[in-house]
Parts: structure tokens; C-alpha cells; sequence
């Protein structure tokens, strides 16, 4: 609502908020908070077997239904999945050293070449100039020669619009606090205060407006800096089926595009902590890969074959985020996902341990490398199919779940899915040829062959 929007207007558009909310039937209970400047509702589902649209579902309909409220504007959102931030889950910063008047315009340009990628159901910035102010001017020579100091002028304005108590008064044992202030609908706007009368040193009372004009101005709401600089947010809602990536990296691209040169881009909750994380993920990734490499090097003995069981990893994981890119089923990549990338890089090695491990005891045996491989593979082809078949089945209840929870757990098991059904067709072609083309001689060793002595050793 506006900066100065009086209570009795809040709770008018509250109101409309909620009789937006309770018209729907999935709706089971609404909150509401009412503080200055800004107003908080919430509304609370029915479960899951009571309902038949999600909270995503419903989102995009009571934006439209809210941006009818004439005088107001509200965004509709989603609490963060995660803990650790709160707020909208774009929050775009634009910090500069420039003065707050030269941010305001660049921040309004970028707004609204932002809201033209028709990505964004809200948008908003938190510098804004609609803040009025009225400041009191007192005219000093006029109010001398009428008798009045400045002091008489500022206590009489204090005492009529300050609410300050000047003594408690007992009513039927119990205190209570003087507060003289005049009544409400004399105090509803600026222009009221020249009918207020001071009294002069000779008993006379003047009106306020003979020793005193309004000048009216429209500053701030507020003054934001971010890591000491001066900042604006930019805060927004994407649309249904536009990912926080994708925003992001829109709002990037465009920065770099209109951003006069001092202007540097930030983020700030839900937005820091994705770009966060998302870094953080390469990290694991890295990280995951070495100790599987080195608990494969401890057990084969070798730094080759951990390199042969693991060029299938980025494949399956390549496969997996095919469908990703795709959206099948709404998917996309966040938490979940990653968690389920993780888990791929674990089963997908199991595979070509099976193959490496086999071929490694048939060229032991005697075998060559080709027929060791090509024996291994075929030996191994069912208990690989099997180990797929088996864990791709396991993952379909996360699939095809519904109710509380379904759509993480639907990325999950997507991911592990089709990486893993598609990471299983490259280890049965890949593996065996990197086999050949990395792997190490398994000669056998002749029976009754004394291996010879190490130098400086006696010998038998």
C-alpha cells in the first residue's frame, strides 16, 4: 500500500486479500498481519487427499485475482523449501558508490526492462521516491513580533501532535496516562494543522498558518547499502515454469548489458543462497569423484582402472540432466536434483567395477585383453541389467508419488532414473573399450617360476 496509507485503508485491503483467499475451496485458514507500511497474509492449504490443485497451481490465479486490488499491490509467493533465507526467491541487488537520486533512475530502467521478458508475474524495487514529507517552516520575524519564541511555537505543535504523557490520573484504583493530543479527524492531513490556534504573550490566540507554511517533499522510503555501498533490491516471482537459474541468469545477462559503468550486481536471500549452493555443487562433485577414485585405486591397486570405471560418470549424469534441460514433469535443477546426482555418481561406478574387476581375473587366468573384456562383459551383462532394472524400479514410488512432498521427491528419482538407465548403455560399449585402450597387462604367472631376487638379497 502507499507509505502513508492510514490503518482504516490497510484493513480495507486486507480485507479484499482475504475474501480473495477464502473463496477458493482448497483453502483451509487465512492469516493475517497488519504492520505499518506493509501488510503479511497468509494462506494455509487443505491436505493433500482434501484438495486437488497444489500450491504451484494456485499461485499464478491468485496473483491475477490480487492485482485487481485497486490501491495495492501484492505479490503471492511461496515460503523457501529450505531453511536459511526468507523473502521473495529473486532478490537481485544493484550496489553503487553513485548518490541514491542516480541509482533510483538506473534501478527504474532496470526494472522495467526486466518486466518486458514476460518472466516475472511481480517485480518490484525497494528504492522508491513516494515517500511525502511535510516540513514545518516557522517564519521568524513574524512570530518575534507577535511575542513568540520558537520554543512557544515547537511546544505548542508537541503537545497537540507529540501523544507524549504529561502525568497519570487513578480511576477506581487503577492509573492511567494524561495524553493531551488533539482528536483524530483534526490530525488526518498537513493542511489541518494551520487551524490550530497558539496563544500569543497578550492573550490572544492566532492561527498556526499566520506564523507558519507547509513545505511538502517526496523523499525514500528507505535508504538501503549492501556490503557498505549504496543498494537497491530488486526483488520478483517468476512465472510457472521458469526456473530461479533462468531468472538469474537473465537478470545477469541484462546487467551487463544496461549497467552504467560503477554499477556492480549482488544477491540477497533465497537468490544468495541458490548461488551459493550452486557453486558449492562443482565443489562436491569434484570432491566425490576423488575419494571414489582413490577407494578404487586402494582396491584395484592401480590408477588406471579407477580412470576406466569412471568415464562413465559424466555420460550418465549428461543423460540425466537431458531431461532436466527438457522439463520433463516440471523438473529442474535444485537440491534435490543435485543430491540425486551424488547418489548417480556412487551407482553408476558400480557397474564397471563389475566389468573392470572380472576382466582384470580372466587376463590373470591367461586370457588376452580383448578376450578377457569381451568375456567380462557378457559374463556381467545380466547382473548389470539386473542391478539396473532393480534400482530403477526402487526409484519409480518417488516417481509416481503424490501428496506432501511429491515434487522433490519427483526430482530425485527422475534424475537417478534416466542417468542410470542411460549410464548403464554407455558402461556396456564404453567401458570396454576404454579397457582396451587404458588398461594395464594381467599376465599369468608361470607355475613353478621363482620370481627373482631383490639386489643386495642372498639368494636360496
Amino acid at each position: 500500500s502507499a507509505p502513508d496509507a492510514t490503518l482504516q485503508q490497510r484493513q480495507l485491503y486486507s480485507r479484499a486479500v482475504y475474501e480473495t483467499f477464502v473463496k477458493h475451496p482448497e483453502t483451509d485458514h487465512v492469516f493475517q498481519l497488519d504492520m505499518p507500511g506493509r501488510s503479511i497474509a497468509g494462506m494455509v492449504l487443505k491436505p493433500w487427499d482434501e484438495r486437488k490443485k497444489t500450491a504451484s497451481d494456485l499461485q499464478p490465479v491468485l496473483q491475477r485475482e490480487l492485482n485487481r486490488i485497486a490501491g495495492v499491490r501484492v505479490v503471492a509467493f511461496q515460503p523457501p523449501p529450505l531453511p536459511g533465507s526468507r523473502g521473495l526467491p529473486i532478490q537481485f541487488v544493484i550496489q553503487t558508490t553513485d548518490p541514491f537520486e542516480r541509482l533510483h533512475q538506473v534501478a527504474t530502467k532496470f526494472l522495467q526492462d526486466a518486466q518486458k521478458s514476460g518472466m516475472f508475474m511481480f517485480l518490484d524495487s525497494d528504492l522508491k521516491y513516494d515517500l511525502p514529507q511535510s516540513r514545518v517552516v516557522i517564519d521568524r520575524e513574524l512570530t518575534a513580533q507577535l511575542g513568540l519564541s520558537m520554543r512557544d511555537v515547537g511546544g505548542a505543535l508537541s503537545s497537540m501532535l507529540g501523544g507524549g504523557y504529561v502525568n497519570y490520573f487513578s480511576l477506581e484504583g487503577r492509573s492511567y496516562k494524561v495524553i493531551p493530543q488533539v482528536q483524530q479527524r483534526y490530525r488526518l492531513n498537513t493542511d489541518q494543522l494551520k487551524n490550530y490556534y497558539i496563544r500569543t504573550t497578550s492573550g490572544t490566540a492566532v492561527p498556526l498558518s499566520t506564523v507558519v507554511h507547509i513545505e511538502t517533499t517526496t523523499i525514500p522510503e528507505s535508504l538501503n547499502h549492501f556490503q557498505q555501498q549504496n543498494a537497491a533490491t530488486i526483488s520478483g516471482v517468476m512465472f510457472p515454469g521458469v526456473t530461479q537459474n533462468e531468472a538469474l541468469s537473465y537478470l545477469q545477462n541484462l546487467a551487463a548489458q544496461t549497467l552504467p559503468q560503477g554499477y556492480s550486481v549482488n544477491y540477497a536471500g533465497q537468490s544468495r543462497q541458490f548461488m551459493q549452493e550452486s557453486s558449492a555443487l562443482i565443489v562436491t562433485f569434484f570432491f566425490a569423484l576423488i575419494i571414489i577414485f582413490l577407494a578404487l585405486a586402494a582396491q584395484f591397486e592401480s590408477f588406471r582402472d579407477p580412470v576406466i570405471i569412471l568415464v562413465t560418470v559424466p555420460m550418465s549424469i549428461c543423460g540425466a540432466l537431458i531431461f532436466i534441460s527438457l522439463g520433463i514433469g516440471g523438473a529442474s535443477l535444485n537440491i534435490y536434483t543435485e543430491v540425486g546426482l551424488v547418489t548417480l555418481i556412487g551407482l553408476i561406478s558400480k557397474h564397471g567395477i563389475l566389468i573392470v574387476e572380472f576382466a582384470n581375473n580372466l587376463q590373470k587366468k591367461g586370457h588376452n585383453k580383448r578376450e578377457a573384456i569381451e568375456m567380462a562383459a557378457g559374463i556381467r551383462l545380466r547382473p548389470i541389467l539386473m542391478t539396473t532394472a532393480a534400482m530403477v524400479l526402487g526409484v519409480v514410488p518417488l516417481i509416481t508419488a503424490s501428496g506432501a512432498g511429491a515434487v522433490s521427491r519427483f526430482n530425485m528419482g527422475l534424475v537417478i532414473a534416466t542417468g542410470l538407465s542411460i549410464g548403464t548403455l554407455f558402461t556396456l560399449f564404453v567401458v570396454p573399450a576404454m579397457y582396451m585402450l587404458l588398461a594395464a597387462q594381467h599376465k599369468k604367472q608361470p607355475s613353478g617360476v621363482t620370481p627373482p631376487a631383490e639386489s643386495g638379497s642372498a639368494a636360496s
